[in-house]
């Protein structure tokens, strides 16, 4: 009982963040023109195919935690995509008020789904 419990907690927690990133890969895509004109110009070079690869990323390597298959791998290319894509995304240091505000909600998210990517199996698992 106590195994079973487990498992569907493990798949729950995976489900809850690889789910996250499919999400969000999704909803870029419904707005990958805005978010290539952003990209562009904050001069990421050829920022639309940048864009798509991090979309591809985010969803394939979500799907991939959601499945359990090569869960380190999948966990260490969000790790890295996070490490890019939070500045340049969630700048709240050029901004003010509300703006300022939900663009620090957006930057801890990130850094805490850098944690629980980053976190040993040992932990995960206790």
């Amino acid at each position: 009982m106590i195994e079973d419990t487990a498992s569907a907690l493990m798949f729950l927690g995976r489900l809850l963040l690889g789910g996250a990133f499919v999400f969000a890969g999704v909803r870029n895509i419904q707005n990958a023109a805005f978010l290539t004109q952003l990209m562009a110009m904050r001069c990421v070079p050829q920022a639309r195919l940048m864009l798509w690869l991090g979309i591809v990323l985010q969803v394939v390597a979500g799907a991939m935690v959601i499945a359990g298959f090569w869960t380190a791998t999948a966990c260490a290319a969000l790790v890295l995509f996070l490490i890019v894509a939070t500045p340049m995304f969630h700048n709240f240091r050029d901004h003010q008020g509300l703006d300022r505000a939900s663009r620090i909600n957006g930057f801890v998210g990130n850094v805490a789904q850098h944690l629980l990517d980053a976190m040993p199996q040992e932990l995960r698992s206790a």
